[in-house]
């Protein structure tokens, strides 16, 4: 059984291919452009796992060149739609960049699957699609605020886009993952998150500081309404994610009365604040971090954490990792990253 993952040298779509090839006999087909990532990604997938995948270096907002994938592979049973453009701050900056991928990508994507009657969809969508909030946690009932960011409302379309294409198509179904803050690394240390330029998210860019690539780690406000005033948000670890992935796209195939489309929360459950997570790190990797609490950041809201009681009901998934086994493997991870260069 052949599945596409788009995004495949990304950070959560190396991981889930690893996860498929440890715990799973389907065939991975990957496809990425390496705006955010780069072709070595494959060679550390296949050092973990000792399997070599079939990958294609095909911008996804091209239709023709996208379509060649599914015409060559033609036993595709299931999409992992990964591929997106992801920062919030660069969102805010460049519009139109990120409606044109990220939206044009997923359509193109859609396309193919009628085309090529793929019947199975996973949907990578953001819990940015909540925006700021009154009660926490976040179930999938929450009503959707106005999205901060031009990416969080990507995913609001996004997952739209999808609900309106899977209610025509009878024999496809889909499910939509609005994960939270997908952080940490493999537990061999052998792949993480390779941020292209400076990091845009946390945990890179604490273990940059303590590495000594980055100078010094800023916190983006220190003055909301939270315990702290620092941001909250609700960190998973990424082979959790790559978990859940996979356990969706198995529910899909494997239960003909799944539902047609379904949207589920992946989370802890648990709300960590920015100076918590520092902490955290400063506690498994026994050093201080020299931080400093700056200006709020344009795009991010003040907090936000999961009920994850429909994963755990649909899917069968539960968490395995807290908050300082995802720190210590990104620092493993940054660790033997340093050691390369």
């Amino acid at each position: 059984m052949k599945i596409l993952i788009t995004g495949g040298a990304g950070y959560i779509g190396s991981h889930t291919i690893i996860e498929i090839l440890e715990n799973t006999n389907w065939e991975v087909i990957a496809v990425d452009n390496y705006s955010n990532s780069s072709e070595k990604t494959y060679r550390r997938i296949e050092k973990i796992t000792g399997k070599k995948i079939n990958y294609y270096n095909i911008d996804l907002t091209n239709l023709s060149l996208t379509e060649k994938v599914f015409y060559e592979n033609k036993d595709i049973i299931g999409i992992i739609h990964f591929a997106a453009f992801k920062s919030v701050p660069e969102s805010v900056e460049k519009p139109l960049l990120y409606y044109h991928n990220n939206l044009n990508s997923l359509i193109n994507i859609l396309k193919c699957q009628a085309k090529y009657n793929i019947p199975n969809l996973i949907f990578s969508s953001s819990c940015s699609v909540y925006g700021n909030l009154d009660e926490l946690p976040v179930t999938e009932n929450t009503p959707l605020n106005t999205p901060e960011s031009p990416y969080a409302y990507t995913k609001q379309i996004g997952e739209k886009i999808v609900d309106d294409f899977i209610k025509i198509n009878p024999t496809l179904k889909a499910i939509s993952l609005r994960y939270f803050n997908p952080v940490g690394a493999h537990k061999s240390g052998l792949n993480g998150e390779v941020p292209i330029a400076r990091p845009n998210n946390l945990v890179p860019y604490i273990t940059q500081t303590a590495i000594g690539k980055l100078e010094q780690l800023t916190v983006f406000g220190g003055d909301y309404a939270t315990n702290d005033g620092t941001c909250i948000r609700d960190y998973v670890h990424v082979c959790d994610i790559a978990a859940a992935h996979v356990q969706a796209l198995q529910k899909l195939i494997s239960d003909k009365n799944f539902p047609k489309h379904s949207i589920i929360n992946l989370g802890t459950g648990v709300g960590v604040s920015v100076l918590e997570a520092i902490h955290a790190f400063e506690k498994v990797s026994n050093q201080k971090l020299n931080y400093f609490i700056g200006n709020r950041r344009d795009g991010d809201v003040a907090a936000i954490y999961a009920n994850n009681d429909l994963a755990k009901k649909m899917l069968g998934w539960t968490p395995k990792y807290d908050i300082d086994e995802m720190m210590n493997s990104a620092w493993l991870w940054e660790q033997n990253l340093n050691k390369k260069q």
